[in-house]
């Protein structure tokens, strides 16, 4: 996992691109800062209420303006906790929307994402982008730019009514602030470098946790939860140290304050009594005030670094979160062609393509499937059959050629259109967590309940699925963890059935089902695709034998097309393959 370094100052860029997504919410933003502006200016005006009282009224004995005085500081009080309640308020609900539609385009940004992205990125690392970094751009909001502007103002408010109260005596009191500056300074370097370790720290637990638990069937198949759970613990280990340096910064950082603070406040005695001596006068409200000022001086004092940090750690998620949006390998959708009805015709002009660059997987691919032709694809694993089916569904860009549906290039299909009008049903059959109904429907309400019941009875998984608690209501947990993989493969066969495609595809689509459930929908294969264009993919040659046409790859090349009688008479490649599979049959018999 790579780490960002660290830098003193935030990205301005990125915080102007942060508030484009607030440029929605302009009101209740210019809301919140009218409202800092609010509460910075109320912030001295109970301490000089206070000097007001003491000095004027109290010395004097003015009761009834002692009493009026108070009933209007409770009456303030009440005002400026109900300003201070929907300041805080308005900051949350701004930042919580604008992390909404942040959320939206990002996640809608991953949708589009060409699929070598989620090959060369860890799920745990994109879900920490969507989920956890764009929840930290919620603090820029809550806990970082408004209030820190409304915490500015504060000080600047308070030092300018000290100053206007005694020049001289607000000089003396500030003596120890260099002190705290320099600590500010030291503290925030701290605390920023901690939370960038914490945030590796925190994407590398997500990224592995993800991958261990999806994969957890191996990890106990092979015995390995103790040298897995050693890599977590490391993992964990240095997340733990990143946030316990972050914790001795805070641990050193506030007291630090509270020793200024004593100082700050033992000058202001000091000053005041000498003065009150050689003057024979009472200075007793003036401490009094002041003793106020610098508290509510330091209360923003204390936490403004953090908040800075705070701030700073939202920028550095934003950044992240950016990079995600400003990844330019997604599938294009400019294409416009949508026909209301698909022949099914295929085409491969040398085609070449690699995952990755300088190593290609198809070298110079040419084939013609025609409308309603069912074609077998054979070859040694690795040979490059399942990333046809992958270009064919433009599930990635081709690096050279051609692939064109109804003599028409793919990449000028609308994609909804193109992909819609192709049915896969993968060896490696994905359910998501749900009833039966929404892994077959995808949770499509225009599919009625009818045509689902109908297409799983012609499979013949009618009345499994009605054994099951519930029928089609069943949950079948994550990935489908309740069922067989052969019914897992069934349902997806359903699946592909219900949305009756042009183009069906069946890549190892029988390899893990027994023999009593593939001849059950053996009948219901022939018949669906007997009227379509299908390309079966499959290391047992008995289940192509009968396909109008058979194309054999190897190493990423063509080397044979043909019907299983030309092939084999051929004795060739394919001829090669069928004798090693009858052997290795009639050894196991």
């Amino acid at each position: 996992m790579s780490k960002e370094n660290s830098k003193t100052f935030f990205d301005i860029q990125a915080l102007k691109r942060v508030l484009v997504f607030a440029r929605p919410y302009k009101k209740q933003f210019f809301l919140s800062i009218f409202l800092a502006v609010v509460l910075a200016a109320f912030t001295p005006i109970r301490p000089y209420l206070i000097q007001l009282t003491v000095d004027k009224y109290i010395t004097n004995k003015v009761v009834q303006m002692v009493v009026s005085i108070t009933i209007i500081q409770i009456l303030f009080l009440m005002l400026e906790t109900g300003i201070r309640f929907y300041f805080s308020y308005i900051t949350t609900w701004l930042g919580q929307a604008v992390v909404k539609d942040l959320r939206t385009t990002v996640y809608r940004k991953v949708l589009g994402l060409n699929l070598r992205q989620f090959d060369k990125t860890p799920i745990g690392t994109l879900t920490t982008r969507t989920v956890d970094d764009i929840e930290r751009i919620n603090d820029i909001f809550a806990d970082g730019l408004i209030p820190i502007i409304a915490d500015l103002l504060s000080i600047l408010c308070i030092l300018g009514i000290m100053l206007w109260t005694d020049w001289q005596l607000t000089l003396i009191c500030l003596i120890p602030f260099p002190i705290l500056i320099v600590a500010t300074y030291y503290f925030k370097e701290s605390v920023n470098k901690s939370f960038h370790s914490v945030r590796n720290a925190v994407t590398n637990l997500n990224s592995f946790v993800q991958e261990h638990l999806t994969g957890m069937s191996i990890v106990q198949s092979f015995a390995a939860e103790d040298r897995e759970f050693k890599k977590f613990q490391d993992i964990n280990k240095e997340h733990r140290n990143a946030n316990i340096k972050a914790i001795f910064a805070y641990s050193v950082f506030f007291p630090i304050v509270e020793i200024v603070l004593a100082l700050a406040l033992g000058l202001v005695v000091w000053w005041t009594s000498k003065e009150a001596l050689k003057l024979d006068i009472s200075q007793f409200g003036k401490v009094m005030a002041f003793t106020l000022y610098l508290n509510l001086l330091f209360r923003p004092l204390r936490v403004i670094a953090d908040k800075f940090n705070v701030l700073q750690m939202g920028i550095i998620a934003s950044e992240r979160v950016f990079k995600v949006l400003e990844n330019d390998d997604y599938i294009k959708t400019e294409g416009d062609f949508a026909p209301p009805q698909v022949k099914g015709q295929i085409d491969f002009e040398q085609v070449t393509f690699g995952y990755n660059e300088g190593h290609p997987v198809l070298k110079d691919v040419s084939f013609h499937v025609k409308p309603g032709q069912t074609v077998a694809i054979v070859g040694h694993t690795g040979s490059g059959k399942t990333t046809i089916i992958s270009l064919l569904n433009r599930l990635y860009e081709i690096q050279k050629g051609v692939i064109k549906i109804d003599e028409v290039p793919v990449d000028q299909w609308q994609l909804d259109a193109l992909r819609n009008n192709i049915g896969v049903v993968l060896q490696d059959v994905f359910l998501f967590s749900g009833s039966v109904l929404d892994n077959i429907t995808l949770r499509n309400p225009e599919i009625p309940t009818e045509k689902v019941v109908e297409a799983a009875k012609l499979i013949g998984m009618h009345d499994f699925i009605m054994r099951l608690p519930g029928g089609y209501d069943y949950n079948v947990m994550e990935r489908g963890a309740t069922l067989s993989l052969g019914q897992r493969q069934l349902l997806s066969f359903i699946r592909a059935l219900l949305y009756n495609p042009a183009i069906l595809i069946l890549d190892e689509a029988t390899s893990s089902i027994d023999t009593e459930s593939e001849l059950l929908i053996e009948h219901a294969i022939q018949k669906l695709i007997s009227d379509r264009t299908s390309i079966v993919i499959a290391h047992r040659l008995s289940t192509i034998q009968r396909a109008d046409q058979i194309i054999v790859l190897d190493k990423g090349e063509v080397k044979e097309i043909g019907t299983h009688r030309e092939l084999l008479e051929k004795g060739g490649f394919y001829s090669k393959l069928h004798q090693m599979q009858f052997e290795k049959k009639t050894a196991v018999i």
